[in-house]
């Protein structure tokens, strides 16, 4: 099957995946609903209407964006770090965040504030993966190579889980509940206000990477390759590494840490479409990871039931298996 052939296949899969996540759900809507809405005919007074657009939607969108950020994040930085199994929250700033949301919610627990809110903790988690990544950053000046600036994120994150740990050891069970449950991540409590900014922040960050595909792609032929061809490697490492950061510390602010799209979607870009060329990479990798994050939220709804769910569990349990058939099938 030629390339093209194949982003055919992927954008119909996105476009299935798109009207099955609004379609599916604790409501299933019916199919004259659906055709309305398709013709944009949909009665604003409909009970529909508020289920659609105030819910359904704002969660599509934010498994789309999602799903971007975390493949590209997670294809460049394998690149730039040569190795299959670094994902966008190995350098730590999953784990900075969850700090950030543990001291709001189980430290304010122990001093006696409650400052538990949905803007609190988006904030707190954005603080807590920026101040990560302005570690990293420090610490990227003062070492010579990509390995050292790996263990250095490797450290953050086993030092943020280890505070973590002493504050869940002290915090009441109900306090501990809402950080556990926020851990879990939750694609549905975004309003259309924090879309717009997910939104604004993915737009940005992924025009600036995209800057970086020629360079990349030298560096991944040896960075002896990469400096014959004019490539500045501690520009573009820096670079990748910033825009990585950005993009994984705003998702996982806004939805909550999602594990293992980062690290499979670069996987199963280069299975599908046999290559390691960026241009090609790039634009599947930002396919692959919206319909997998669509199809596991989909899944995660639970359709017909009210229950719903962990999304950061689903991912993992469809995401897992469908790397390892993939891996299998194309060595044997």
């Amino acid at each position: 099957m030629s390339q093209s052939k194949k982003f055919s296949v992927l954008f119909l899969l996105f476009l299935v995946a798109v009207v099955l996540n609004i379609t599916l759900g604790s409501v299933i809507l019916p199919k004259k609903i659906l055709l309305d809405l398709l013709d944009f005919n949909l009665n604003q007074d409909s009970p529909y209407h508020q289920i659609i657009f105030d819910f359904r939607m704002p969660k599509m969108f934010a498994a789309i964006l999602s799903g971007i950020g975390l493949g590209l994040s997670g294809l460049f930085m394998q690149s730039i770090f040569r190795n299959p199994i670094v994902g966008p929250y190995v350098l730590g700033l999953s784990s900075g965040a969850g700090l950030g949301v543990a001291l709001l919610i189980l430290g304010g627990s122990l001093i006696g504030i409650n400052l538990y809110s949905g803007v609190s903790v988006v904030l707190a988690a954005a603080l807590g993966s920026t101040l990560t990544l302005l570690l990293l950053i420090s610490f990227y000046y003062k070492l010579k190579n990509t390995v050292g600036l790996l263990i250095v994120g490797l450290m953050i994150g086993i030092f943020s889980g280890a505070v973590i740990n002493i504050l869940s050891y002290f915090t009441q069970a109900q306090k501990l509940q809402k950080y556990v449950f926020w851990s879990m991540g939750n694609l549905g409590n975004l309003s259309w206000n924090n879309i717009l900014l997910l939104t604004i922040i993915i737009i940005i960050s992924v025009g600036i990477i995209l800057f970086k595909i020629k360079p990349v792609n030298a560096l991944l032929l040896g960075e002896n390759y990469a400096r014959t061809m004019g490539v500045n490697i501690r520009k573009t490492n820096l670079t990748v590494i910033i825009i990585t950061g950005i993009l994984t510390g705003s998702i996982t602010a806004f939805v909550g840490p999602i594990a293992f799209i980062g690290l499979a979607v670069p996987h199963l870009a280069r299975l599908i479409f046999k290559t390691q060329l960026l241009q090609y990479l790039v634009p599947a990798g930002m396919l692959i990871g919206s319909v997998l994050m669509l199809f596991c939220d989909m899944l995660a709804q639970l359709p017909g039931s009210i229950l719903t769910l962990p999304i950061n569990s689903l991912t993992a349990l469809l995401g897992a298996p469908l790397l390892i058939y993939m891996i299998i099938k194309n060595k044997t």
